[in-house]
């Protein structure tokens, strides 16, 4: 018995080596699931409407309504200052599911007038997360509309364009809520890049004798991911306002200025044309994005167009011209410059450097003299892919080209 009970011992398996500790996954509390959603609905101004439930209540809030393709991404969306005074409609089925984080962001703040979706995920699972989306949206007074058809409301705007509308609580749409929505400004005409805008300059990145250039960034709404590749690339960025004017640009003796994204018709910001046309003389190289594409191409003579409801996603397909090769592009933009092939009517100076695959609209133009180019998608991405980040490339060797 002493030699069984000897052998046994030897038999007997190791002890397990501890356990690595695990970061605190801590379960975010589900502010709905608790609470009884409310009726509410989505409201266009031909009279169509979707109806819906609210988990929390909400003011109306009226704005144009779009929709956007990606997949995911939604807090980078949602921050996006060129989504400032429209009614997201987001086409994934489900939205929420990872919660929200501080890092995933493009502004400070929520800039959407609204968000309608067709489920809404209340108990995010992401290690990352430190809250939901729907507190995260009540808490800058962005309202939600859940459980809505988002597919045929999609659809819809499909075949008869991006409208206004609002986002109401309710059975159904009263008179007081159709004769606000009829009251209602239209995006024809309407300047929000002086609502997108930064109150004050402000510089970032290395000092001016480490910096590799120096980047005056005009921001009519500007995206943060596009100042962090500044950044990374060694340049030194003074952000200003969109209203400063082309003498106050060239006080800052930049190497190169950079044209922001932002929102709203282009032709209404007549302020930033004056300028974009003053600077335009060749003596200092000019990248614009979205907005900043769109102000370029009038600057110069040319003309934007209102699409039928836009390019908004991350997967929308664009021609390089002059190499043939198709880029899979980040879009938000519900204006185009009038062009083609041949080029920018109005604008002999310019020439198309890109088209869009799906409906044939402008996406790129350059100057023919002049290191001055122009790109209508987002290369920064974010949230979307990185086909586009070799512009930022471009606009680099210009610098180092002055």
């Amino acid at each position: 018995s002493n030699r069984r009970h000897y052998r046994s011992k030897l038999n007997r398996r190791p002890p397990r080596p501890p356990r690595p500790a695990r970061p605190n996954r801590r379960r975010l509390r589900n502010p709905i699931a608790d609470r009884k959603p409310a009726p509410a609905y989505v409201l266009l101004e031909d009279g169509a409407w979707f109806p819906g439930t609210a988990p929390l209540p909400f003011e109306p809030a009226y704005a144009e309504v779009v929709f956007t393709t990606n997949l995911s991404g939604y807090q980078e969306v949602f921050t996006d200052p060129s989504y400032l005074g429209q009614i997201v409609v987001m086409t994934a089925p489900m939205i929420g599911n990872y919660g929200i984080n501080p890092e995933d962001v493009e502004s400070d703040r929520p800039r959407v007038a609204g968000v309608v979706v067709r489920e809404l995920s209340g108990t995010p699972s992401n290690w990352r997360a430190t809250g939901t989306l729907l507190e995260w949206l009540a808490g800058a007074k962005v309202p939600l509309v859940a459980d809505v058809d988002t597919r045929q409301l999609t659809r819809y705007i499909r075949s008869r364009g991006a409208m206004r509308g609002v986002l109401a609580m309710g059975e159904q749409p009263t008179a007081e809520i159709r004769a606000g929505l009829a009251a209602s400004p239209s995006m024809n005409g309407l300047d929000l890049a002086s609502a997108a805008t930064i109150p004050v300059a402000y510089t970032e990145g290395p000092e001016s004798g480490e910096a590799q250039h120096h980047v005056v960034a005009v921001d009519f709404g500007m995206k943060r991911n596009i100042l962090r590749l500044f950044v990374q690339q060694g340049c030194r960025v003074t952000v200003v306002p969109a209203t400063t004017t082309a003498a106050a640009i060239r006080g800052l003796k930049p190497d190169g200025v950079f044209l922001s994204n932002g929102p709203g018709d282009p032709a209404a910001v007549g302020y930033a044309i004056t300028a974009i046309r003053e600077l335009a003389d060749g003596s200092v190289p000019i990248f614009g994005i979205c907005l900043g594409h769109q102000l370029l191409g009038l600057a110069m003579g040319g003309e934007t167009v209102k699409l039928p409801y836009g390019h908004r996603g991350g997967n929308h397909p664009v021609r390089d011209l002059a190499t043939g090769q198709v880029l899979i592009t980040s879009q938000n933009h519900g204006f185009a410059v009038r062009g083609e092939t041949g080029g920018v009517p109005g604008a002999k100076s310019l020439e198309v450097t890109h088209l869009n695959l799906n409906d044939g609209t402008v996406e790129g133009i350059r100057h023919r003299e002049y290191p001055i180019f122009a790109v209508q998608y987002h290369p920064e991405a974010s949230p979307g892919p990185h086909d586009a980040q070799g512009h930022f490339q471009q606009f680099l060797q210009a610098l180092d080209a002055k």
